[in-house]
């Protein structure tokens, strides 16, 4: 029985579409933080293995209904669309179950480390007439859409070269992005941005890869390096990495141009973001500084979720192709990577 607060919330958030989030981790708690106050949505319900932290969340956020157990949110007719920010091993099994249950689909990345799962969950979502997408806050924010934009106007020319890093420190040797069996590691965490970055300017997938390693005493890659050669002539290499100092970072090296980006999820208070653009081949051509506003990332992206869904407007982030894509490039530099031995930071 729904409690009095539960059916206030429920009346309040009527007209705005249901989002269920399935886990009460960090990654949930900034969704729940950024998308309050939306008008497009709002979250209906949270479901957490234990319902005293489901709970605990469902009172920090407003949160209507708590669960303690994923399945019973599935069962709520206030959840239209499911947010998965589960450990990685648990996104497949729950993104198809969710499916299943007749919920639409926003899964924070990587959607899966396997192309077979990855074009499976795309697949099943077609066949139930839902929507299933692969969340990366950075692709909402306007200096990546400015950057793309650039670069498929073709502006500054073909793009030639891509470095692309994401790292920080990981110095707890507890944490599940440590933990083997959750498919942890640098590679699945924080290598899936510079790699999806990769992807989305190449618009496929390389001809060539090679890449080297740092195996954690856990036996999960905590650095990670590789390089991509693709068929119009781009080169990229992407690194990641749980010892170095904070880091995120990408250049794109065109024929007539360079762009430099953070490629960034969110800034401090939303202060802006920056490109830096050189516009012109010769080591005479300097650099400009375009200042873009920052915003709540996972608020534009699960809003323009909303409106795919709603109304089949073009959704704002990564295709079924760039996730698919991704899922076999994680796989593949998993496999090929050679261990480089030596320090094991912790």
């Amino acid at each position: 029985m729904p409690t009095l607060l539960a059916q206030s919330l429920d009346s309040a958030a009527s007209t705005s579409i249901g989002f269920g989030i399935l886990s009460t981790g960090s990654i949930a708690n900034h969704f729940a933080g950024q998308v309050k106050g939306s008008s497009k949505l709002h979250v209906a319900a949270v479901a957490s293995r234990s319902l005293d932290s489901a709970t605990a969340f469902a009172e920090k956020h407003g949160i209507a209904h708590a669960y303690g157990s994923y399945a019973e949110l599935l069962d709520d007719p206030t959840v239209q669309i499911v947010y998965i920010g589960l450990p990685n091993s648990l996104h497949t099994e729950w993104c198809l179950r969710a499916l299943e249950a007749g919920k639409h689909v926003l899964c924070e990345k990587p959607l899966t480390g396997s192309p077979q799962e990855a074009r499976l969950i795309h697949q099943t979502a077609q066949k139930l007439g839902l929507h299933v997408a692969e969340a990366y806050p950075y692709r909402a924010q306007p200096q990546t859409v400015e950057m793309l934009r650039i670069i498929e106007s073709g502006e500054l020319g073909l793009p030639l070269s891509i470095q692309g890093s994401f790292g920080f420190k990981l110095e707890n040797q507890g944490d599940i992005r440590l933990d083997p069996a959750l498919a942890g590691g640098a590679l699945m965490d924080a290598g899936a941005y510079p790699l999806s970055l990769v992807r989305a300017i190449a618009g496929a997938y390389p001809e060539q890869v090679q890449a080297f390693k740092r195996q954690g005493p856990r036996g999960t890659d905590t650095a990670v390096i590789a390089n991509l050669a693709f068929r119009t002539g781009l080169m990229a290499q992407i690194s990641c990495s749980f010892h170095a100092a904070a880091h995120r970072y990408a250049v794109i090296a065109c024929e007539g141009g360079v762009i430099e980006t953070s490629y960034a999820n969110s800034t401090p208070d939303n202060q802006p973001t920056t490109l830096r653009i050189k516009r012109g081949s010769g080591f005479g051509a300097t650099f400009e500084t375009v200042s873009l506003p920052a915003v709540d990332a996972f608020r534009v992206e699960a809003e323009s979720f909303v409106d795919q869904v709603l109304t089949g407007k073009p959704w704002i982030g990564v295709s079924s192709h760039e996730s698919v894509d991704v899922a076999a490039l994680l796989e593949h530099i998993a496999k090929v990577a050679v261990d480089v031995g030596g320090r094991s930071f912790g």
